[in-house]
């Protein structure tokens, strides 16, 4: 009979699988990410953003127009301020992740994991955040250029990380804010958020 069952078991070769590793550590575990987006001049453009897995708020986000390893080191040296870092960092195979990315990263003690090729659910939470950026925001949005595209993003990072609640964490916000109520007459107030694309109450 132990024969059988032997054959039946199908270890993983790593002792985990990748889901299950994200879910035990997500509070420790950080993701980045460019967005290529184009203003209307039809000139490129790159947004990078790097957030935290287990509380979906947006730790950093960046534009240029040249994203190179030396301007991708920078931001993620602006990310992890004072000794302010993950354990891990999801990152893909771009080549804008070169030497000194991984020197910076080396040196705030982050162990950074590079997906696998042809794996696009590898950094799934990135992936999302980026579309729901593209959706929610780029896409109702005429971006002139580089300074107009870094205030539309400030704008939208502060809205996704204080106002708007997330599926993934149980519909919680990532950065809760004090009670910002009426107090006993019960008053809401609409703060209009991105030019008044949404609201927040």
């Amino acid at each position: 009979m132990q024969r059988y069952l032997r054959r039946g078991r199908f270890p993983s070769p790593g002792g985990q699988t990748w889901s299950t590793f994200l879910r035990n550590h997500a509070k420790h575990i950080w993701a980045c990410d460019f967005l290529r987006v184009h203003d209307v001049f039809f000139r490129p453009l790159f947004a990078f953003f790097v957030s935290e897995l287990g509380s979906r708020r947006i730790a950093h986000p960046a534009v240029t127009r040249s994203p190179t390893d030396g301007w991708a080191a920078q931001q993620l040296r602006g990310a992890t301020p004072f000794g302010v870092a993950p354990r891990y960092l999801i990152r893909d195979n771009d080549a804008r992740y070169g030497p000194r990315f991984e020197a910076v990263a080396t040196g705030t003690g982050v162990e950074v994991l590079r997906t696998p090729m042809k794996a696009p659910r590898a950094n799934a939470i990135c992936e999302r955040l980026l579309g729901s950026v593209r959706r929610e925001c780029l896409d109702h949005t005429l971006i002139p250029g580089e300074a107009h595209l870094r205030r539309a993003l400030k704008g939208y990072v502060r809205y996704s990380n204080r106002a708007r609640p997330h599926q993934g964490i149980g519909q919680r916000l990532p950065q809760a804010e004090p009670d910002r109520s009426g107090g006993d007459r019960g008053e809401v107030v609409a703060l209009p958020v991105l030019g008044g694309l949404y609201h927040d109450y």
